[in-house]
């Protein structure tokens, strides 16, 4: 595994991101290219179209050419690496595979990106059956959708697209935003201990429907206490911290506090150490807050926490 899948995949569709077109999809929905989690497949299970895939799978094709399907990312960004991954298909995977990556504002039509000027991210290389590849990408621009080129037909199961977050925040002037949401360029920097979950899960979109989509850390024995810290999405005032256990029964943190990081690196108390109660989405007024760049979330002693939202202004907002 590559160090960049441990940045966001901007086209999870958990995170927004969408299969917007794809020339072919006989066999399986290309919708299944950017589901979350681990493709699944029980052998022998045969619908209307054939053995039934947990990925996208075009016709066997009797003309030239090749197949393709574009993405919208739901976290536009600059893309790092890219994961092609033919989970399951064995005797129906394409041999070669390429992407491409476009930047186009606003919400385009399908024709409109096919007509839009496309850049080569990934060339055309080689695929194994039932494989993940992984592939690094050099380019410092940021791209809104990304087209995945197979040739010349066949079947893959995911394409993860990881990448650093570049939000437009321009439409944030003078609003209020979320400081802390991924989907607003904030990052986890650090952590203390990611022994069951990733501690991004925290600034995630969206609610956490199970534990697994939170942070939970291992048992401490030492008497010290977990934490994490959030780059935020640019200097600003937290005005409203959200703590959320949601979903954590037996494993909430019994107390949280919050430390603001301004850019000299001097840092200075949010939240005060405060009680926390399992399953529950907590909420706090941050009051005399000052500009700051990251926040240090501790939880005392362990455990897991489904998300984290600091609301507020960013500096000059």
């Amino acid at each position: 595994m590559s160090e960049f899948t441990r940045l966001p995949d901007l086209a999870l569709r958990t995170f927004g991101g969408s299969v917007v077109a794809a020339n072919d999809e006989s066999f399986a929905e290309k919708e299944s290219l950017i589901r979350p989690g681990r493709p699944d497949f029980a052998a022998e299970t045969f619908g209307a179209k054939g053995q039934v895939y947990d990925g996208w799978e075009t016709r066997r094709r009797r003309e030239p050419g090749h197949d393709w399907a574009m993405v919208r990312l739901g976290l536009p960004g600059v893309i790092r690496g890219v994961v092609i991954d033919t989970a399951w298909f064995k005797g129906n995977y394409p041999p070669h595979a390429s992407v491409e990556a476009t930047a186009v504002e606003g919400y385009p039509t399908p024709a409109e990106l096919r007509a839009a000027e496309w850049t080569e991210i990934v060339p055309k290389s080689d695929l194994k059956g039932d494989a993940e590849r992984f592939f690094e990408v050099s380019d410092e621009r940021r791209y809104t959708h990304v087209r995945l080129n197979m040739f010349p037909d066949g079947g893959i199961a995911r394409l993860r697209v990881h990448g650093e977050v570049r939000p437009d925040l321009a439409l944030y002037d003078g609003l209020s935003l979320d400081l802390a949401a991924l989907e607003n360029g904030a990052l986890v920097t650090g952590c203390s201990n990611e022994f069951y979950s990733s501690p991004n899960n925290v600034i995630a979109p969206g609610l956490a429907r199970h534990q697994a989509e939170g942070w939970e850390t291992a048992r401490r024995r030492d008497g010290g206490n977990d934490w994490l810290t959030i780059r935020l999405a640019g200097t600003g005032v937290v005005k409203l911290a959200e703590i959320d256990t949601r979903n954590l029964l037996f494993n909430a943190p019994g107390w949280a506090s919050l430390t603001g990081i301004d850019a000299s690196g001097e840092e200075f108390e949010l939240l005060p150490k405060t009680r926390l109660q399992p399953d529950t989405p907590h909420r706090f007024r941050i009051e005399n807050a000052r500009p700051a760049t990251h926040v240090r979330v501790d939880i005392h002693p362990d455990g897991g926490l489904a998300r984290v939202r600091l609301h507020g202004l960013l500096a000059g907002g």
